[in-house]
Order: C-alpha cells, then structure tokens, then sequence
C-alpha cells in the first residue's frame, strides 16, 4: 500500500560528510530558494551550519526546528534545520569517523520521516564511505543501506539522470572483473522491469522506451567478440518485451549516447558502472543526479562526491544539489498523482 504523503510536504535534506562540501552546498541551495513551493529542511549540525555560513559569507541564517512541518513557517526566512549535533569538531577535508554515527543516524531519521508521510521525499548530500567503514558500516553505499532500511525485497536500482539522458546500471560498484560475472538474465530483467515501472509512477513517462546496452565492444560482433550479448542480454530482452515492456537491444554502447540515439529512447539499462556514468557526466557533468529507483520512498542525491580537496574554500557549486531537490519534488509529485489514479481505478473495480 503506498504511503498517504502530501506532495507538497517538505524534503529531507541528509548531512553527508561533514567535512565534506555539503553543509556549504546546503546553505547555497537555500540562498538559491529552489522550489519556494516546497521547502527543504536540513538534517545537520545547526551550529556547524552557521559557522560555515558566516565563515564563507553566505550570510544564511539558521534556525533550528522540532519536526518535519516546522520547516514551511521557517523557510522563507531562514534555513530550517533538524539539527543533529557532531560529537567531534569538523575540519574541512578531515574526515573523523567519531561522527559517522551521527551522518548514519540523519539517513535514518530521514528515511523515517519519509516512511511516515512527514516528508515528500529524501534527498542526500555525499557521504564519505571510507570513513564510515572505518566506523563499522557493512553496506557498499547508500543504495543498499536505503534497500536495508526500507525492507525492499528486489535489489533497488541506481539511476543517473540529466538532461537529455538517463542511464539505470545492472551492476554497481564492482570490480569490473566481477560486474561480468554478476551480468545475469535474471539481474537485467529485475533492473529494466524496475526502471519502466519507476519512469511511469515516478517520472509521468505512460510508455516508457527502454535501449539495453551490450557488454563487449561492437556488442559482441554476433558472438566474435563474446557471447554475453547472445547467451543472456538477448534473452533477457525477450522476456522483457514478452511482459509488454518496449526494450530493444543489445545495443553498442560506442553507438547508445549520440543525441540521435538517446532521441530514440527514454532510459538506458547499462551493464557496469563506467559504462552508465562516463556519458553522463560528459553530457552535463553539473547537473547529473542519482535516483535509487525500486523504494516506498522517492530518493535523490547530487551526482559528485564530498570533494574534499575543496571543501570550505567557498569553490563548490551547489548545481548538482538543486538538480536533485528539484528531481526529488517532481519525482514526488509524479508518484502522489499516479498512486491516487492507482487508488481511483481499485475504487471503481467490482
């Protein structure tokens, strides 16, 4: 059952590294006023917080709240802020993993709020997740620790998103060695039935178009240059299209990512990681996104890492960050609309 959720309720805004670029990235994207219809209220440090804004000249004020709703009276005049107070001072490009129990427990408190309908959706500043290893976390990254949380029995699905391009990975962070072995039929039909569902309920895409790509050069060359292409993505795609979903490939990958080509599809189900990520960040590098498709809850994240090298020095751009708040409330409100039609057709059957 979907959760009942106003489309117009808050964003959660995580913390991320705290010695990291997402505090500074937090208060730019108040500043900026994205989406004035539809606040973002952070999960941080309010005091740490403050210290950044002054000490960059953001002149950002801050003001802590109790819960979720607060944040619609507070954000027009000040950046409303959930605060979680760090155990250790942060020092920009330091991380210290006394802190990382306070970075996990905001995605917790998060992923909470969104469960129970106090807020539209989850957006999450970048983790350092060296640090939080050192600390104990046992996940690859925030896409499996969001699967753990929700309780989700299908493997959720990483989709990047820009303009003009989206690209979802059947493998993710692996060796490149052991993405091939984990290519399986099974594991492209789970990521592409996940995507076409997740474009029509999340992104109002009624009939979605998918392009699998191939894994080895000039996909496979009829088998000439390996046989993944004929022995399970082939396969796969029957059974894709079977069900009723519009998947066409394999495809070379040299060949997907041309304005022509991606003009010819909605989504790109893509094999390993660089395969997906390197087109997207060449296409728009600023404004890239990453989505967690397959949750009860609508997540995005900024498409860049806590860039440590320059966090505090004012140099960050907050592009990515807008990118993803504005995603996470259209994403929103595509769900809230499809699940009340989804409603309304159950209401009327006999």
């Amino acid at each position: 059952m979907p959760v009942h959720r106003r489309p117009d309720a808050p964003l959660a805004l995580t913390m991320g590294e705290p010695a990291g670029i997402g505090g500074e990235l937090t208060c730019l994207a108040w500043r900026e006023r994205v989406d004035s219809d539809q606040p973002f209220f952070a999960l941080d440090d309010a005091h740490r917080l403050a210290c950044l804004s002054r000490d960059l000249g953001l002149n950002v004020p801050v003001r802590e709240i109790d819960m979720p709703g607060d944040a619609m009276k507070i954000w027009p005049d000040a950046l409303p802020v959930l605060s979680r107070p760090l155990v250790s001072q942060v020092r920009p490009g330091h991380p210290d993993a006394a802190n990382a129990p306070v970075v996990v427990g905001a995605i917790d408190d998060a992923v909470a709020f969104a469960q129970s309908g106090e807020t539209a959706a989850v957006v999450t500043n970048p983790i350092q997740k060296s640090i939080l290893y050192d600390a104990g976390f046992r996940l690859p990254g925030h896409t499996e620790y969001l699967a753990a949380l929700t309780g989700v029995g299908t493997p959720p699905v990483m989709l990047l998103t820009a303009p003009g391009l989206r690209v979802a990975l059947v493998t993710i962070h692996l060796p490149l060695a052991a993405a091939i072995s984990a290519i399986t039929c099974d594991a492209i039909i789970s990521t592409a039935t996940t995507v076409a569902s997740a474009l029509q309920r999340d992104f109002g895409i009624l009939s979605p178009r998918l392009a699998v790509a191939g894994l080895n050069p000039h996909a496979g060359e009829a088998g000439a240059l390996g046989r993944e292409e004929i022995d399970i993505i082939m396969p796969a795609v029957t059974v894709l299209q079977r069900s009723g979903i519009d998947a066409t490939g394999p495809f070379p990958a040299d060949t997907m990512f041309h304005a022509d080509a991606r003009s010819r599809y909605d989504a790109a189900i893509c094999m390993y990681h660089d395969q997906a990520l390197i087109p997207i960040k060449t296409i728009d590098f600023w404004h890239g996104v990453n989505v967690t498709l397959g949750l009860p809850i609508v997540r995005t994240s900024p498409d860049h890492g806590t860039a440590l090298d320059i966090a505090g020095t004012g140099k960050a751009s907050p592009e990515s960050l807008l990118a993803a708040l504005r995603l996470a409330r259209d994403m929103a409100r595509h769900r809230h609309t499809f699940d009340a039609a989804a409603i309304m057709v159950s209401a009327t059957e006999p």
